[in-house]
């Protein structure tokens, strides 16, 4: 049985840097699901990309009409607070915890193939924004229920009526794969509509 094939709508959460994208593109190719990104949603299309906030209705508003537009979908990234209305839409939620230390590596290299080396690096065009992002991308762990935290991220967990997979560690995509399949036994989903 293909991975996710006992789920059809599937939310991968965790910090920035610990692999949802990454999954959530991975099991969209093995299983046919459409995958959906959070910061599609939530960010204005700018260049620099991520730098002005899309009002919250309007993202509400898009993000429902794209999952209502697929049978089976995985959504990466964060919704907590903005998008807790479709919460009852999540038939598996899979929160990744990888360690700050390889996070904030992959985080690094991440905006160097995006923007290059030079666009990031002291006295380039975008040197602040990058520095205050892996600021804020390191305190994850430590910080509070006010920014995007692994206790607000905790905290939203505990609401959930779905069934929840917890992944800790620096898994390789296979593993992770292989864990989400064994959890299609465990979790019966509910049927959809």
């Amino acid at each position: 049985m293909k991975v996710g094939q006992g789920f059809r709508r599937i939310h991968i959460v965790g910090a920035s840097g610990s692999g949802t994208t990454s999954l959530a593109s991975a099991i969209a190719a093995r299983c046919g699901h459409r995958h959906l990104d959070t910061d599609d949603f939530f960010w204005m299309a700018t260049r620099p990309p991520y730098r002005e906030i899309r009002p919250q209705e309007e993202r509400l508003t898009l993000l429902r009409q794209a999952l209502r537009e697929s049978g089976s979908w995985v959504l990466s990234g964060s919704l907590c607070g903005w998008g807790d209305s479709l919460i009852p839409q999540f038939e598996l939620v899979v929160f990744l915890a990888v360690p700050t230390a390889v996070r904030l590596v992959r985080l690094r290299a991440r905006e160097i193939e995006r923007y290059g080396e030079q666009a990031i690096a002291p006295g380039g065009e975008l040197a602040e924004p990058h520095l205050a992002f892996l600021d804020w991308a390191g305190r994850y762990d430590t910080g509070g229920l006010e920014m995007g935290s692994r206790a607000l991220h905790e905290a939203w967990l505990a609401t959930l009526p779905c069934a929840i997979l917890r992944m800790e560690g620096e898994l390789s995509l296979a593993e992770q794969l292989v864990r989400i399949e064994a959890s299609r036994d465990a979790y019966r989903p509910a049927s959809v509509e």
